[in-house]
């Protein structure tokens, strides 16, 4: 099981910048994909970014490629989403997930494990 912590969310202007983290404890982390998910008042979780085990193959929805990049570093049992050129349109609680495979996936119900969520707020 993974226990996952997530930070770095906050206010921003629209063409900022944020950096989240995911801090994870438990054994598993380094063996399996890790994903970011956001959720917008009034509209259903969905999926941001995702990466495999070991950091070698990463996978993003249409609206953030090109400005949002997913990392980890197993050593530090942490994955980062570094969001560049912010819109108010991201605006979104967003959560960190463990998967239940070591392969990237943008789909929700393969994933067993969730943070708390951070709050992310693009002003225009």
């Amino acid at each position: 099981q993974v226990q996952l912590a997530e930070s770095g969310g906050g206010l921003v202007q629209a063409g900022g910048s944020l950096s989240l983290s995911c801090a994870a404890s438990g054994r598993t982390f380094s063996s399996v994909a890790m994903g970011w998910f956001r959720q917008a008042p009034g509209k259903e979780r969905e999926f941001v970014a995702a990466i495999n085990w070991r950091g070698a193959y990463t996978y993003y929805t249409d609206s953030v490629k090109g400005r949002f990049t997913i990392s980890r570093d197993n050593a530090k049992n942490t994955v980062y989403l570094q969001m560049n050129s912010l819109k108010p349109a991201d605006t979104a609680v967003y959560y960190c997930a463990a998967a239940s495979t070591a392969s990237a996936t943008p789909n929700l119900g393969n994933y067993s494990c969730w943070g708390q969520g951070t709050q992310v707020t693009v002003s225009s």
